[in-house]
């Protein structure tokens, strides 16, 4: 009798032990459930999918998303604001997004919608383009913004002119050609403005010829042929990198014409050193797509808005790239 109670004295204390330890695993499965973060869903509204500016934005933005765990939904605005704002209704509409990182095409045009999105929950980072009425400003304008990554186009106008200016000199007159990359569109119209406006107290200088590039080498190398065969004393053509590269080639060997920049992109390395481009105003859009993307991520985890930062606020010589400093500049994308 003894030994059967031993055993059944035992099987009690087996039992409890059992009935603890699996006690102690269903605690820890759902302390795990409970920790595991819910996945992110963002959706990514480009400017143009196609750009090869836009291009290691998304990129960048997709590293960051693949390493914190977060899904990313590209939708291409293909150049048109209307476009961005009914991929901004069909976001609110599929109940299926946490964030939206936009690279608004016009972001006075797309304030509204946006607005509609905070409405409904949704966190919104800025990034690339001015999103606001304010060209003049890298901060938040739209009250509610989680983030905002940007440059502002008045300041590269303005040291696209001051490059302009110095490289002129004493120059009289000192033609200049300007390629646009869509005329009317922004940042193109507020990088024209200050231009203008900086440009207007030199009277030796003039902008004699104007074309659109749309952000195309081969259109850029037609538009600057165009100018040469009207203005063959053209002294400096003046464009985002795309429309130098253009350009180039329709100088051909002739160093006569001189090239002045913006966007800071691989193909400038070699212009710079030659000599043939004269200065170019940096941009940085991996970095953009980066900080964009974590100060989104970081929004939607702790609900608390990210700021507004300048990603070329930190480069040497105020942003402005040349044959002196470009060394110490690595370009975020290829031209």
């Amino acid at each position: 009798m003894r030994s059967k109670k031993r055993w059944l004295t035992g099987s009690a204390v087996g039992a409890l032990a059992l009935t603890t330890m699996l006690a102690g695993f269903s605690t820890a499965a759902v302390a795990a459930k409970k920790a595991k973060p819910k996945p992110i869903r963002i959706a990514y509204i480009s400017y143009a999918v196609g750009n090869s500016y836009d291009a290691p934005m998304l990129a960048a933005a997709k590293a960051v998303a693949s390493a914190s765990g977060a899904q990313v939904t590209v939708f291409d605005g293909a150049y048109n604001p209307s476009t961005q704002v009914a991929e901004m209704q069909d976001i609110i509409s599929s109940h299926n997004y946490q964030g939206v990182l936009l690279q608004p095409i016009y972001g006075a045009a797309e304030i509204s919608q946006v607005k509609k999105v905070m409405a409904a929950k949704i966190k919104v980072v800025n990034i690339d383009q001015i999103l606001g009425l304010k060209y003049t400003t890298d901060q938040i304008q739209v009250k509610g913004l989680s983030g905002n990554v940007v440059f502002f186009p008045s300041k590269i106008g303005t040291q696209l002119a001051n490059l302009v200016i110095k490289a002129c000199g004493t120059t009289n007159p000192c033609q200049i050609g300007l390629v646009h990359n869509i005329t009317g569109d922004e940042p193109d119209s507020a990088i024209t403005a200050a231009i203008n406006a900086k440009l207007k107290s030199y009277p030796n200088i003039s902008i004699v010829a104007e074309g659109d590039g749309t952000y195309a080498v081969g259109t850029s190398t037609t538009v600057v042929q165009g100018m040469l065969q009207a203005h063959p004393n053209i002294n400096f053509i003046v464009g985002a990198d795309q429309n130098c590269e253009g350009a180039q080639i329709a100088l051909g060997t002739s160093k006569s014409t001189k090239l002045i920049c913006y966007g800071a992109s691989a193909a400038a390395i070699p212009g710079l050193k030659s000599g043939q481009w004269v200065g170019d105003v940096a941009q940085m859009p991996a970095t953009e797509g980066q900080l964009g993307m974590e100060m989104l991520i970081k929004a939607i985890r702790t609900g608390k808005p990210q700021g507004s930062k300048n990603p070329v606020a930190g480069i040497p010589n105020n942003g402005v790239l040349t044959a002196a400093n470009i060394k110490n500049f690595s370009p975020e994308w290829p031209g």
